[in-house]
């Protein structure tokens, strides 16, 4: 029996210090949550213990909340944590979007802090954002381009930069474009304001303009910004597109024409190869009916339609003709 007695003692003993371990393990973090009217009970924090979630992070975050005005309970502040969410980073943007008046509630806030991580972003920096507007450089100078380049109708080119101040639009952040779309949408409605004007002057002489044309276009649909101005910082007259595209052009067609006089020059040349060879083929035709001749003159000597006199008469012609040739060759033009 004293056995029994001394082993049920041990047993009580050892509860009862672990009971104080844990106790003293958790009683300074359960007290300054009591003081600070934010009683996270020694039960939960065991169990977030167990869970490995770090029970100080959870008790001091949902502290802070409660003593902004917040009533944030150390569950969902648990449930952030295990997710892969930064628990302060949302505690401390549901505090600067309550004191700006800006309507975010926990859900909205842990879904923001999820879909920024890894990104470079949070959740604070995007209701930051929302309170004091940014300013994004348009082109971005990171992207290696200096200005935006438009063409207006007279040619001549235009080189713009220009700042677009925008702020978050917490509804449509998660999910919604980038600063990346924001500067693409904005260069090609520069570009576009730019082709529609007349002449370089118009730009020139109303940059603002510009401005106006694109922020009437609403480019910031679906984005997780709302573009609040769009401002011209500098515009340069560039080079005469017009004037190279017209230089190229003409420098084209005069290649397509060498081309075609070619074609033209390589088929006179062939006409006339086929010319050559006419002629040849004709003068074989006049040697050939030349060698018939005697043999007509013989048969018609045999048959009595030429006699001897009209042969003789013939060859004196021939020889006639022969001496005039002569005479004709021999002969030098006069010089005065």
């Amino acid at each position: 029996m004293e056995s029994l007695y001394f082993v049920g003692v041990a047993v009580v003993a050892l509860f009862a210090f672990v009971l104080a371990i844990v106790f003293f393990k958790f009683f300074t973090t359960w007290l300054r949550a009591r003081v600070a009217n934010a009683p996270v009970s020694i039960g939960k924090m065991i169990g977030m213990s167990l869970r490995k979630v770090p029970v100080g992070l959870i008790v001091d975050n949902r502290i802070t909340a409660v003593k902004a005005g917040l009533d944030v309970r150390s569950d969902p502040l648990e449930a952030h944590y295990l997710a892969g969410g930064d628990v302060s980073h949302v505690v401390l943007a549901l505090i600067a979007a309550d004191k700006a008046g800006i309507s975010l509630d926990f859900n909205r806030a842990c879904a923001i802090d999820l879909a920024t991580k890894g990104t470079g972003k949070t959740v604070l920096e995007a209701v930051r954002t929302s309170i004091n507007p940014k300013v994004i450089d348009a082109p971005n100078p990171v992207m290696g381009r200096a200005t935006i380049d438009g063409v207006a109708q007279d040619g001549i080119g235009v080189k713009v930069k220009a700042r677009v101040t925008v702020r978050s639009h917490l509804d449509r952040f998660v999910g919604g474009a980038t600063e990346e779309t924001i500067i693409a949408r904005v260069g090609e409605g520069i570009v576009s304001a730019i082709g529609s004007a007349h002449s370089y002057k118009e730009v020139l002489e109303n940059p603002d303009r510009i401005s106006k044309t694109v922020l009437a276009k609403g480019l910031d649909s679906n984005t997780a910004f709302e573009i609040l101005s769009i401002d011209i910082a500098d515009v340069d007259v560039g080079d005469n597109i017009g004037a190279k595209l017209q230089t190229e052009q003409a420098e084209a067609d005069k290649r397509v024409a060498q081309a075609k006089a070619e074609v033209r020059r390589a088929a006179a040349v062939a006409v006339e190869q086929e010319m050559r060879a006419k002629t040849q083929e004709m003068r074989a035709k006049v040697v050939e009916a030349e060698a018939l001749v005697p043999q007509a003159m013989a048969d018609a000597f045999r048959s009595g339609n030429l006699g001897i006199m009209d042969y003789v008469r013939m060859k004196n012609v021939q020889a006639d003709t022969s001496m005039r040739e002569s005479i004709a060759g021999s002969e030098k033009p006069s010089t005065s």
